[in-house]
């Protein structure tokens, strides 16, 4: 892998539809599986325009050249040897691997996705780690395109350097941010991470309880005790619900142990709620689905708390989160299969 290594975007349906596929197959893939075998496609982009126009004769015109030109891309111009990043919208991570195959036609693996490349996958890293500019070129809309502006901040995740520094604000990389959801989230998440890390985010948590109408007691800082946080109803904190709170600020994901610790801490009559600014792994999520008095929020409810809470908030921490009420259509049609 040299440094003009060409590093590819791909995403795996809007809501991440491949991502078994694509994590634990070990393939990247895209649909259109009305266009058949593209490797009998002369190999040249009109005659993928030709191809399309004639298999989705009801779509718009400037349409059809965008397909054509995903399809011809990852059919003809990825070469094994590449790498990829995948912006995985189920555990909220980018991973990073290298290609591994030529272009494979094969709709027995899955149909909605026949179009197939196997990979390698080399590292994984959280959203957070990576500048907004970064985010905002591997959100394109388009199921597949190559990353140039930020290339090198992709291998330098992929190898731990550190990345060159651009500019937050390029204008050319904000028109290619069309999801304003997870813009925001990623926004506010980086936030919380850079601003509010270790007991901070403790503070943070327990100042949104009470804007959520609970009274709470933080522990002070020093040696983890397990229990962060004590959240209840009544003024003494003598009524149930208690709440025993375990604020994590690490931007990785949260495995079993951690969660199996705080409910250790948890008695009779008591709840447990385990805050995390990342994911949890799946064996942690398993854990607390059998527990009735046991709730996990990862980074994604978490921001969808603080927009509920906003409003509320006190004005230092609507410093370190500074937004401002817009508005956008109920939905952006996103180009991709």
């Amino acid at each position: 892998m040299t440094l003009e290594t060409p590093i590819w975007g791909i995403h795996a349906g809007r809501s991440s539809e491949a991502d078994t596929l694509f994590l634990k197959k070990h393939y990247i893939a895209i649909g259109w599986m009305e266009m058949g075998n593209l490797g009998v496609i002369r190999a040249d982009r009109e005659s993928f325009k030709e191809k399309t126009a004639q298999v989705y004769r009801s779509s718009k015109p400037g349409a059809i050249p965008v397909y054509a030109g995903v399809c011809f891309r990852f059919a003809h111009e990825m070469k094994p040897g590449d790498l990829v990043a995948y912006p995985s919208k189920i555990d909220r991570e980018i991973h990073i691997g290298r290609i591994d195959s030529p272009y494979i036609y094969d709709p027995s693996i899955d149909g909605h996705y026949p179009h197939l490349r196997r990979v390698t996958w080399l590292k994984a890293a959280p959203r957070t780690r990576f500048t907004q500019g970064a985010l905002y070129e591997i959100g394109s809309a388009v199921t597949l395109f190559q990353i140039k502006n930020y290339a090198d901040e992709f291998r330098a995740a992929l190898t731990g350097s550190q990345a060159p520094v651009f500019a937050e604000q390029d204008p050319t990389i904000g028109a290619v941010a069309q999801d304003v959801e997870q813009n925001t989230n990623d926004f506010v998440l980086k936030k919380l991470a850079q601003e509010l890390k270790g007991h901070p985010l403790a503070e943070f948590v327990a100042h949104l309880l009470n804007q959520m109408g609970y009274r709470t007691r933080v522990s002070p800082p020093g040696p983890d005790t397990g229990i962060d946080i004590i959240a209840h109803k009544d003024e003494l904190g003598f009524e149930p619900p208690i709440i025993k709170v375990q604020v994590k600020s690490s931007d990785g994901n949260i495995g079993n142990e951690a969660v199996a610790a705080l409910y250790g801490n948890v008695g009779n009559n008591e709840f447990g709620l385990v805050v995390a600014l990342g994911a949890f792994t799946n064996p942690a999520r398993n854990f607390a689905r059998g527990k009735s008095n046991l709730r996990l929020i990862d980074g994604a409810e978490l921001v969808e708390l603080i927009l509920a809470h906003y409003e509320q908030l006190d004005s230092r921490y609507k410093s370190i989160i500074p937004l401002k009420r817009v508005y956008v259509p109920e939905s952006i049609e996103e180009i991709e299969e």
